[in-house]
């Protein structure tokens, strides 16, 4: 499965690129620099990747992909919090 989410703004720059998912990384002046860090972090325990790709026109996109389920991997019926009911 794949989710793409996809900006059309200036994109990365090659130097950023590289870091972007390193903790306390950021190229903004009010960053903490954990966001994409934690994201690779929940995709990765779920089994799945992040990567981030440069769009033709410009800007970038943000891809995430995982494994589909096979039906026997699943609960019967939907995924519910803890303590939820149907």
């Amino acid at each position: 499965v794949e989710v793409r989410l996809t900006d059309q703004g200036s994109g990365l720059q090659p130097e950023a690129r590289e870091r972007l998912f390193q903790p306390f990384f950021t190229t903004k002046t009010t960053g903490t620099g954990l966001g994409l860090a934690i994201c690779r972090r929940i995709v990765e325990a779920h089994g799945g990747t992040i990567a981030l790709l440069d769009n033709p026109g410009g800007g970038t996109t943000v891809l995430l992909t995982f494994e589909r389920l096979k039906q026997s991997d699943t609960t019967e019926g939907p995924l519910m919090a803890q303590g939820e009911r149907a």
